[in-house]
């Protein structure tokens, strides 16, 4: 996955860790487990020494191990987590019992991705090293079975059938949200996307499903007919009601109550995915109390989604990268009051379906490029935008655009950074650089 410049200037110290994965980012994204099963195999399968959970979705899936991850872990279990992509530090990625992967460790286990890839390159097992999303999801296996983790939360990357997590055998899965993004590798049709997303389905293995559309659906239904996976919808036979403690959620299988889970709406049916995902983790073998833990999804956090920054003026920081996330964020904004959209966005993605969710709800919009290969200009963002209704400004620099936003904004609105993570991103690491 291509990744901006800074991530080659995270770490104060040469790193020969950074310079291999720096090494990578030029690949891109690269569909196909051939790499990913002979680097696995090499370093001996750590991913086959503890248990895992798969999380796979087009929106949510983050929240959904954010949340399973804060459960497992106050039920005693330690727990690995891994996500993509980082919003200010490649550690971010690889967490263990709440904490990110030392610099050091990070040398550790990317140092043995390469040598075991060197190896195979050599003896001709594999044709080039592998991508930088391979390298880093080998080195997070390789990590994980280091530090003895009883469980490890995995967040798929891209699709599922061809995404290089999928090289584990999952004793839960699941497919927490599906609507069109990707759709260059992923297909133009919700019964193709739901095709590549139904490759985390294992056989006699519970994967949980969140609220896909009818057609999409119909088509991992049957693809779980033919793997003979057990599909389990999270929202057949749940209840979820509002109360002065938070909510009370209730499955086919249990009650839940006081649950306060992150901001947005949309986050409940995550909880609920979480929750369930939970449940079947625990009837496959998984030992411990859900019912005492349950309560932990309380402190679950996961920066730049619906994550807001205090001051004078307010940010609010969402990727919202796609249609769907734009509309969830849309229906939260509808109570924020007046905002200031600062907007950033991949060219590849579809500009006009999130701009048009977003760009309608603000009183002014700025337009800015965060640093990467893939961003769209300002002006390519006005180009596929249509005619907003609401005065739109160009600032290519996103320290800038964010100086202007807050001065557009003034003391009594609110800035909303959204479009991209990576955009969301920068402004962290901007709002946490040192001031002069």
């Amino acid at each position: 996955m291509t990744r901006s410049r800074r991530d080659e200037a995270n770490e104060a110290q040469p790193s020969k860790a950074f310079a291999y994965l720096a090494s990578r980012t030029h690949l891109g994204i690269k569909f196909g487990l051939e790499t990913m099963r002979a680097l696995v195999s090499a370093l001996g399968h750590p991913e086959r020494t503890y248990p895992t959970l798969l999380v796979a979705g087009t929106n949510g899936k983050g929240s959904v191990v954010a949340y399973a991850d804060a459960v497992l872990r106050r039920a005693g279990l330690r727990v690995g987590r891994y996500t993509s992509p980082h919003l200010v530090r490649l550690h971010e990625r690889i967490v263990v019992d709440g904490r990110e992967i030392s610099g050091r460790a990070l040398e550790r286990a990317v140092g043995r991705v390469h040598d075991v890839a060197e190896a195979l390159v050599a003896a001709g097992r594999i044709r080039a090293h592998p991508t930088f999303f391979e390298a880093v999801t080998a080195a997070a296996f390789e990590h994980f079975r280091e530090r003895r983790v009883d469980v490890a939360v995995v967040e798929v990357g891209l699709g599922g059938r061809l995404d290089a997590t999928n090289v584990t055998a999952p004793l839960a899965s699941a497919i927490v949200s599906l609507d069109y993004d990707h759709q260059e590798f992923l297909g133009d049709t919700l019964d193709a996307i739901a095709h590549e997303k139904a490759g985390v389905l294992r056989r006699a293995r519970p994967a949980i499903l969140g609220p896909v559309p009818q057609e999409a659906r119909l088509a991992l239904e049957q693809a779980a007919r033919q793997r003979r996976a057990r599909l389990v919808d999270a929202l057949a036979g749940t209840t979820i009601v509002e109360g002065a403690r938070g909510l009370r959620i209730t499955t086919p299988t249990a009650s839940y109550t006081g649950l306060r889970p992150l901001a947005g709406l949309h986050q409940r049916t995550n909880l609920v995915v979480a929750l369930r995902l939970l449940e079947e983790a625990k009837g496959a073998g998984l030992g411990f109390d859900l019912q005492r833990a349950a309560a932990a999804v309380n402190r679950a956090r996961w920066p730049g989604r619906l994550q807001t920054v205090p001051g004078r003026p307010p940010l609010l920081l969402d990727g919202a990268h796609n249609p769907a996330g734009a509309r969830a964020l849309a229906v939260y904004l509808h109570g924020i009051g007046r905002f200031v959209l600062l907007f950033g966005v991949m060219r590849d993605k579809d500009i006009s379906g999130i701009a048009g969710a977003l760009f309608p709800l603000a009183s002014a919009v700025v337009l800015t490029q965060p640093r990467i290969e893939r961003a769209a200009s300002p002006s390519e963002i006005r180009a596929r935008a249509g005619h907003p209704s609401v005065p739109v400004h160009d600032e290519p620099d996103a320290h800038k655009a964010l100086v202007h936003a807050r001065a557009l904004a003034g003391r009594n609105a609110t800035v909303v950074v959204a479009g991209s993570l990576y955009l969301v991103g920068e402004v962290l690491e901007t709002l946490r650089a040192p001031h002069p």
